[in-house]
């Protein structure tokens, strides 16, 4: 006898070079020094943390990060999934008919007690890297670590165990994952923040004419971070 496990999310799993981990590091200790210098983002996300910070898109760090980790990760969890699909079924996902453009990045600093309840994201990209995680939050509890959620609520009595997979969060890890994937974190207990950058990507049509500028979507088009407020635009792509 054997069993199959049907119908699978795909969620890329990823790691940080040393060099990007530590600068990444160094800007988050200063950006949680100096607050005031970056923009609360905390009244427009799902979070309740401590605090939530934009990150300039043009600075060096988050650069390297978004280039290095975040588009690359895109791409291959597109190519993972969508090159098992027949060439006719790719749709707009062949390559040279799209484009991946960065919507925002943000610094999540969650300390004991704080957590994020279960939401989604705008546009077609999301995902989170951990910077710098507490000692305590280790493998054998749910505290602080990340989950991500399935169609139907978890329910062990009536057999519904795949619906939460819960990740411990690592220092110079990262995950990549489609934005309308529903995920959580954990609150934990004990001294330390928790460190993490969360992100969010936009897939666009690519045409063979050159765009009018104005035409092009910016980040203030997207309202920058997407939470689950129905206040709020969604970020579109296809």
């Amino acid at each position: 006898m054997d069993v199959l496990d049907l119908f699978p999310r795909s969620i890329l799993k990823g790691e940080l070079a040393p060099s990007v981990l530590s600068s990444l590091q160094s800007l988050a200790a200063q950006v949680l020094a100096n607050p005031e210098n970056s923009p609360d983002a905390s009244a427009k996300l799902a979070g309740q943390l401590n605090q939530q910070r934009e990150l300039d898109l043009n600075q060096l760090e988050v650069q390297n990060f978004c280039n290095q980790a975040v588009l690359s990760g895109c791409e291959r969890w597109i190519r993972h999934v969508i090159d098992r699909q027949p060439p006719q079924g790719r749709g707009p996902w062949t390559p040279g008919r799209y484009r991946l453009q960065m919507v925002d990045v943000w610094l999540n600093s969650q300390r004991a007690g704080d957590y994020n309840p279960t939401h989604t994201h705008g546009g077609s990209f999301s995902g989170v890297a951990f910077l710098q995680v507490p000692s305590q939050i280790r493998p054998e509890s749910f505290d602080g670590q990340l989950c991500f959620h399935g169609p139907e609520e978890w329910h062990i009595q009536s057999f519904r165990t795949g619906m939460a997979h819960y990740v411990l969060p690592v220092p110079g890890e990262f995950y990549v994952f489609p934005a309308w994937q529903p995920h959580s974190v954990m609150p934990f207990r004990g001294e330390g923040e928790r460190w993490s950058l969360a992100f969010n990507v936009l897939a666009l049509p690519k045409t063979k004419d050159q765009p009018n500028p104005q035409d092009q979507p910016t980040t203030s088009q997207f309202n920058r971070n997407v939470s689950l407020s129905s206040q709020r635009a969604e970020a579109k792509g296809f």
